[in-house]
């Protein structure tokens, strides 16, 4: 069964096709509607969605902790900008009453209306005064609600990366479901694989004069914008295993 995946970006949008038709990611289907445009009935017959899905690093982390394509979850990972450390210098951290940062509502209305059985959450640091409003309107759901701690340098990266995240279920069995016997991941456990195997060092620290071409802005935007997969899939087994905080 196919997965959906919510992108307004068009740049991002393509990238998921291209992720999608190379095998990387679960199938699925990209919609780059405002996700205020987006109604429950558009989600019928999806088992995965994906709200703010960048360029897939929550369906690419599902694969990486080993949960199915066809395991019916949800992520979610909305825009930071009214929560980061940036808006904060600025004078301008206005949280969930932000335009961007707003959009966490829509998701949350949308998850009032389907109800789906598992859920995981990602944003910067900034949003944690405002992460009680996201975690009540779960528990009033019905969610069993976990918050685990977990950063890039966990995971063997080179960087901090410390960001919040939120993994819930409905029944008490969230991403319980293994991958079948004798299949794999397409990518090993970050836990157990030496930084450098994985981990790319950028090819200078200083930016040339041509810097900044429109395409390479998409891509460097893209990026800044993605989360990091193995962080995330390191939360899921640790929810799953029973380990979350």
């Amino acid at each position: 069964m196919a997965a959906y995946y919510n992108e307004i970006d068009p740049y991002a949008a393509q990238w998921l096709r291209n992720l999608i038709d190379a095998g990387h990611i679960a199938p699925g289907d990209v919609d780059e509607r405002d996700i205020r445009d987006v109604a429950p009935d558009d989600l019928a017959g999806y088992r995965q969605c994906h709200f703010f899905a960048g360029i897939g690093g929550w369906p690419l982390a599902l694969r990486i902790a080993g949960v199915p394509d066809a395991y019916p979850c949800w992520t979610g990972s909305p825009p930071c900008q009214d929560a980061s450390v940036a808006g904060a210098i600025w004078g301008v951290r206005s949280g969930l009453a932000g335009n961007r940062t707003s959009l966490v509502g829509n998701w949350l209305d949308l998850i009032d209306a389907v109800r789906p059985s598992a859920l995981a959450f990602e944003n910067v640091p900034g949003l944690k005064p405002w992460i009680g409003e996201i975690t009540g309107r779960l528990a009033g759901a019905g969610y069993r609600v976990s918050e685990p701690k977990c950063s890039t340098k966990d995971v063997g990266g080179p960087h901090l990366r410390r960001r919040l995240w939120v993994i819930a279920d409905r029944d008490g069995e969230g991403f319980q479901e293994p991958r079948a016997a004798g299949s794999s991941a397409p990518f090993s456990d970050p836990r157990r694989t030496p930084p450098g195997d994985f981990w790319v060092a950028t090819a200078s620290r200083a930016c040339g004069l041509d810097d900044g071409f429109p395409r390479r802005v998409d891509a460097v935007r893209a990026f800044g914008n993605a989360i990091d997969p193995w962080a995330a899939a390191s939360v899921i087994k640790d929810y799953r295993e029973g380990r979350a905080a």
